[in-house]
């Protein structure tokens, strides 16, 4: 399998929305509307075109996933810090346990380094992205803005004590939330 990462394009969104409902699909954690989530994203001030990465299977040209590093704030008593969110990751489920979305997260972590960014949260498994070089955010005292087990926050300095003072609560735009 021959895997290329780049850039999400314009014409590209449809294929995208497509792979990640159904990379989503029968999951019992989803919600199963993620690529809303992406769509609502895109056209929002905390969407990062360079920062929205497709993986092409280069044999048939087809998108078999995606993800996306979108920016939030983490709200402490005396502060407030621009990091960014990693969500959704999106894999078919015919590419998944291949390393694709391995790829892709890798890919989407360095050009968040090469743009300036320092830090990335994400809501997530906690076997699985401790790999990337996450930590449960608790450790630098940075919370959800809801309930959930504290191991599935995690966080991941790009630059070294790029979270050493700070702290507080993860703050999502609305866009991350439905709006009905």
């Amino acid at each position: 399998m021959n895997i290329m990462i780049r850039k999400e394009l314009a014409e590209d969104y449809r294929s995208t929305e497509e792979v990640v409902k159904r990379a989503f699909a029968g999951m019992e954690f989803s919600d199963q509307k993620e690529h809303e989530l992406v769509a609502r994203i895109r056209k929002s001030d905390v969407f990062i075109p360079e920062l929205s990465l497709v993986a092409i299977n280069q044999d048939s040209k087809a998108i078999v996933g995606h993800v996306l590093l979108s920016k939030i704030k983490i709200i402490g008593d005396h502060q407030s810090v621009e990091s960014l969110a990693l969500a959704p990751v999106s894999v078919l489920p015919d590419y998944q346990n291949q390393g694709v979305g391995r790829l892709l997260i890798t890919e989407a972590l360095h050009k968040a380094t090469e743009l300036g960014y320092h830090s990335v949260i994400v809501l997530g498994h906690p076997e699985y992205y401790p790999k990337f070089g996450f930590k449960n955010a608790s450790l630098w005292g940075i919370k959800a803005p809801f309930e959930l087990p504290e191991e599935a926050l995690m966080a991941l300095e790009l630059d070294e004590h790029a979270l050493e003072h700070v702290s507080g609560v993860v703050e999502y735009p609305s866009v991350f939330f439905w709006e009905s």
